[in-house]
């Protein structure tokens, strides 16, 4: 049954459109399968997912627990990464933080990157004044530091999660705009899209139906690499105070409220600072390796 299935999805002539859909995920899979730090990037990636998801069940403790008598305690079987000023147990609150950093991420994505894609993809489409007026107003948020303008927008709202998703989405988009421009100007006077126009397609239809998915691929690409800057520009508010606040089980607000204890009780800001380490780069392992297989420049 399975070498029917590998037989059936690499059948170089597919009967079907869905075969030729599943034959080419199934194809990227070997590609990206044949990468050993794309692989362990995305292991990581999905344990972090699953620890942050089953955080209750793993821990019998809760991230706002607090035991005073046991406080700073190094680590042991009863606390395996130790405790915090507060008595409370740092792996409970790093895997509980999975929640709010990864959380935040996956919005600051979900906000950018249709965002960025759309806006991209009409500016290279329909050029002219659009075009330039679009990629003037890229420009301008491109010419201040991601975190100073994030910082901002922050400081100009308040500081919270929800605000620091904001911020952060207000300045990750324009590199996602540049790029979706620059692919949509390589095609836009394709044959394929000059049938649609002939057949009667409007500029919208063509851009939602034809552009946008050809510059999909790319766009994933950047969107991997960019969560590595997006976790440290997340975790790096929630240092400096602007982001999740105590006491919320943060990795950038753990650090920051433990900052004081690094030469004495080490354990207690290392971790956070590890999981924030491993995770992104484990985000920059599986970029590189997408983009192997998705760009066909590099193959």
């Amino acid at each position: 049954m399975k070498s029917l299935t590998r037989a059936w999805l690499l059948d170089e002539t597919p009967a079907t459109r869905r075969q030729a859909v599943w034959g080419r995920r199934y194809r990227l899979w070997l590609g990206l399968r044949e990468n050993p730090l794309a692989m362990s990037g995305l292991l990581v990636i999905l344990a972090v997912l699953l620890l942050s998801l089953l955080a209750p069940l793993l821990t019998p403790y809760t991230p706002g627990t607090q035991d005073l008598t046991n406080r700073l305690a190094a680590p042991s079987l009863q606390h395996w990464l130790g405790t915090d000023e507060l008595g409370r147990d740092v792996w409970t609150r790093i895997i509980f933080g999975g929640r709010t950093t990864l959380g935040m991420v996956i919005a600051v994505v979900l906000l950018t990157a249709p965002l960025g894609l759309l806006i991209g993809c009409i500016a290279g489409y329909v050029g002219g004044w659009l075009d330039k007026t679009l990629m003037r107003l890229t420009d301008i948020f491109l010419a201040f530091p991601r975190l100073i303008l994030a910082l901002a927008f922050v400081a100009a709202l308040k500081p919270g999660v929800e605000s620091a998703v904001l911020a952060i989405a207000l300045t990750a988009w324009p590199p996602y705009a540049r790029l979706a421009r620059a692919e949509t100007l390589q095609f836009r006077n394709s044959d394929f899209i000059a049938a649609s126009r002939i057949t009667g397609a409007s500029p919208l239809r063509i851009i939602l139906r034809h552009v946008m998915p050809l510059c999909v691929p790319s766009l994933i690409v950047r969107v991997t690499l960019d969560m590595s800057s997006i976790i440290i520009t997340a975790a790096s508010l929630g240092f400096l105070g602007m982001g999740a606040q105590p006491p919320s089980p943060e990795w950038g607000t753990m650090i920051a409220t433990a900052r004081r204890f690094l030469f004495s009780e080490w354990w207690v800001p290392l971790m956070p600072c590890i999981a924030i380490f491993l995770t992104s780069l484990a985000f920059n392992f599986l970029g590189d390796g997408l983009r192997d297989v998705l760009d066909p420049k590099e193959r």
